[in-house]
């Protein structure tokens, strides 16, 4: 893929993104009101599932139209795994900063839930969306590892099998 591709996917990741990340927001903070009583860190697992469904859609139909699979609902089921994991990333964010630095104020828990927590959150989705769950068909995917019979100084293919005819393993004998 060249990079001009590239960077335009990523364009279309950080615009899907971006309003999942309005959707998380505003969700976040109506939810953890305190009148509500259900506190920070259900407000942000709440607020990052509708995000997510949102990111789904834009993601399928727009950013990674190109490697979506014939299976929406098992990709629906990876791509929910792969936010779930960074949901844990916001969530331990936020955690720390309220259980082991004592902020606890709105600003601290944005700042750890939605700055920081997005921010390595948002890596960890982009490599899991791009080099697994949605890589285009037909993208080559180098090869795993590569023998090397030593004594001959030839390769061997996955089986074992020299590249360069000779039989494995045979030595110079």
């Amino acid at each position: 893929m060249g990079a001009g591709r590239e960077i335009r996917r990523l364009g279309k990741f950080s615009a899907v993104g971006g309003v999942a990340f309005v959707v998380d927001i505003a969700l976040f903070n109506a939810l953890r009101i305190e009148a509500l009583g259900i506190g920070p860190i259900w407000a942000k697992v709440a607020s990052v599932a509708a995000a997510t469904l949102v990111a789904w859609l834009g993601s399928r139909y727009w950013t990674f139209k190109d490697g979506k699979t014939n299976s929406p609902a098992l990709e629906a089921v990876g791509f929910f795994a792969v936010n779930g994991a960074g949901l844990l990333l916001a969530v331990a964010c936020l955690w720390f900063s309220n259980h082991v630095l004592g902020l606890t104020s709105a600003l601290a828990d944005n700042v750890s839930g939605n700055i920081v927590g997005a921010a390595l959150g948002n890596v960890f989705r982009y490599s899991m969306y791009r080099f697994v769950l949605y890589r285009p068909r037909g993208e080559h995917r180098p090869p795993r590892r590569q023998r090397v019979d030593l004594e001959e100084g030839g390769r061997l293919d996955e089986t074992g099998a020299s590249t360069d005819g000779a039989e494995a393993g045979s030595g110079r004998g």
